[in-house]
């Protein structure tokens, strides 16, 4: 069960479309989809047939295959619609009803929770940021020789220190420091000469940075070394994937840490990448992320969720996780959204990685009206003054006049 976010009428037209509800009911629907839509897997006959019905006994829907109305149908998926206030009355009268409806509570109440009562909260040590009150921005430090936009400008360590303090001083409230590309086809590269590129520069650093230091790396051997050298966070592409010991290193260290949704490794994530339901994959990898940090000891209160725009990713892809980022609620963490100057804006605009600017300023708007709590840029200042905007027209906490 998960929240579907369906602003758009293609993508409504789309979930209608793989649960097989009756052509001739997309109209009503569309009229509907602005409310909560719920989707709801592997129900029986009966089951979608008792959903439908006590939804609209007060005033909701529920959208069902063709085939339930014809007793045709097998198990099917479901699309719920229903307000806020609706959700409590529903789920008291499932709890009424027989198993095969009344055991949709538990996940009804669970996505209640985490719409009403979200938890957006991470611990630095002793200090707790609340990342609703407004929309974080994460500076991007590649000390590369190749990443994909800044590749070499930061390579040098004094460079890549100068280049952090401007950061902070334009507004960026973390930055993230990396020492390997993982630009589509990199090679991947090793600890020892990450921890080369890393370790030089954080030692120039730590005392003059106000703001916490994120490392963004695969390797349990380089997060820690790097933790220990004065970073306050960790950013896993991997979701914990890539080395089975990082989820541990994170866990001793009780720092926050982002985990990604990629498909396959960067070297080889961009060779026609294909899903049957894109943002149900990436809400699965992410939960899949999720569930390896607990086993290891994370705490989910930890964790930041990022759907990997451009990590195995089609730009039709990219766009569509823009438009439906809100789903991501159904996890009840943070969002982490990293679109800065990627190729799929390069498709749109069909301008290279120095001429994207604007289209990286729209994506970080969207993103973060869309639900996003931190955006991952190179364009820290330009990000942050379009930010404040966005906050004080949404009314975040503390924002406007």
């Amino acid at each position: 069960m998960r929240l579907l976010a369906l602003d758009n009428r293609q993508d409504l037209d789309r979930e209608l479309a793989r649960i097989g509800a009756d052509r001739a009911s997309w109209d009503i629907f569309s009229d509907k989809y602005r409310s909560l839509a719920v989707k709801v897997d592997d129900l029986s006959l009966a089951g979608a047939n008792i959903l439908k019905q006590t939804a609209l006994s007060i005033g909701a829907d529920c959208a069902v295959n063709t085939g339930v109305v014809s007793g045709k149908a097998g198990r099917t998926a479901a699309v719920l619609f229903v307000t806020g206030r609706q959700l409590g009355v529903l789920m008291a009268k499932l709890r009424e009803q027989p198993r095969c409806v009344a055991r949709l509570v538990p996940g009804l109440e669970s996505i209640e929770s985490r719409l009403l009562a979200p938890d957006q909260t991470v611990r630095f040590g002793r200090s707790r940021v609340d990342l609703s009150a407004r929309t974080y921005v994460m500076g991007i430090l590649n000390v590369t020789p190749d990443s994909f936009y800044d590749g070499g400008r930061h390579f040098d360590p004094e460079a890549a220190a100068a280049r952090a303090l401007e950061m902070q001083e334009q507004g960026a409230d973390f930055i993230d420091i990396g020492a390997e590309s993982t630009r589509p086809g990199s090679e991947p590269v090793s600890a020892k000469q990450q921890l080369a590129r890393m370790v030089p520069v954080m030692k120039s650093i730590r005392r003059r940075l106000r703001v916490p230091v994120s490392v963004d790396t695969t390797s349990a051997r380089v997060a820690e070394t790097v933790l220990d050298a004065g970073a306050k966070m960790v950013n896993d592409i991997s979701g914990f994937a890539f080395d089975r010991r990082m989820a541990s290193v994170v866990a001793q260290a009780g720092v926050p840490c982002v985990v990604m949704h990629i498909r396959g490794r960067p070297k080889t994530m961009q060779r026609k990448p294909e899903y049957q339901d894109l943002m149900a994959e990436v809400v699965a990898g992410l939960e899949q992320a999720l569930e390896r940090g607990e086993k290891a000891g994370v705490k989910r209160t930890q964790m930041i969720v990022d759907p990997g725009i451009g990590f195995g990713k089609t730009a039709g892809h990219n766009l569509e996780i823009l438009r439906r980022i809100a789903e991501l609620r159904t996890l009840g963490r943070p969002v982490l959204a990293g679109p800065s100057r990627k190729s799929f804006l390069g498709k749109v605009l069909g301008l290279s990685p120095e001429q994207r600017l604007e289209g990286s300023l729209a994506a970080s708007v969207l993103a973060a009206k869309n639900g996003a709590a931190i955006l991952r840029v190179h364009d820290v200042e330009q990000t942050v003054r379009a930010l404040r905007v966005v906050d004080a027209v949404t009314a975040r906490p503390g924002q406007g006049g």
